[in-house]
């Protein structure tokens, strides 16, 4: 995916309706999460990245600050982010509990 004619996201725009659900890509384009949810809004939210697993299952929660990705729409409007962590790296963070 080509991401660089992708919107990048408005500070404004970092809330838990926009951002939920929305795909993470690693460094070589691969998904490596999904937004579970968001904790807060704008520059200071708190992104929960659901890393691994199957379908939701086994999938290990970690939390990361929104400004820590990169988060853009693409051409048909979904919401998407980028970074350069690997899955691996994600999965050797700390585990979010609510």
């Amino acid at each position: 995916m080509d991401h660089s004619k992708h919107v990048r996201l408005a500070s404004d725009e970092l809330t838990g309706s926009t951002l939920e659900s929305a795909t993470i890509y690693g460094p070589g384009d691969e998904k490596i999460g999904s937004v579970a949810h968001v904790h807060g809004s704008g520059a200071t939210a708190k992104v929960v990245i659901d890393v691994g697993g199957f379908l939701g299952i086994g999938a290990k929660p970690v939390a990361v600050s929104a400004t820590d990705l990169q988060f853009m729409r693409d051409e048909d409007g979904d919401v998407h982010a980028v970074t350069t962590w690997t899955k691996d790296q994600l999965k050797d963070m700390p585990e979010h509990h609510d």
